[in-house]
C-alpha cells in the first residue's frame, strides 16, 4: 500500500488551492478515486494552454512532466488531447486549471516523495 494519498483527495485540494487564490480549477473528467492519473490542463487567463502530469524524473523520484503536443492553437486542440488520453485510459483524471503559476500549484499539491 502507497504512502501517498488517494487521487480524489489530491484533486479536490488542488481545487480548493487554486480557488482560494482567486483562480478557476475544474474538473473536465473524473477518474479513478484512488489511483488514477491525475492530467493537468493549465491555462493562463484562459489562453496558452499546456499539459503537466505526474511522471518519474532522472532520479526516480516523483516530478510534474509536461506532457501532450507543444503547438496547442486552440483549445479544440487541447479538448481532442485530453479526450483521446481519456479513451485510452479511463481511469484518468483532467483537471483544468486557470491561474498564473498552474503548474507550481500542481506540483505543491499532487507530488509527494
Amino acid at each position: 500500500m502507497s504512502d501517498r494519498p488517494a487521487s480524489g483527495v489530491l484533486v479536490s485540494a488542488l481545487i480548493r488551492r487554486v480557488h482560494s487564490e482567486g483562480g478557476a480549477a475544474a474538473v473536465l473528467a473524473r477518474g479513478d478515486a484512488q489511483a488514477g492519473g491525475i492530467l493537468i490542463l493549465a491555462l493562463e487567463r484562459g489562453a496558452n494552454p499546456s499539459f503537466y502530469e505526474r511522471g518519474l524524473g532522472p532520479q526516480g523520484r516523483a516530478v510534474l512532466l509536461e506532457s501532450g503536443p507543444s503547438d496547442l492553437a486552440q483549445e479544440a486542440d487541447a479538448t481532442a488531447y485530453w479526450q483521446r488520453r481519456r479513451a485510452r485510459d479511463p481511469d484518468l483524471w483532467v483537471i483544468e486549471l486557470d491561474i498564473a503559476a498552474a503548474e507550481r500549484f500542481a506540483a505543491e499539491t499532487i507530488l509527494f516523495d
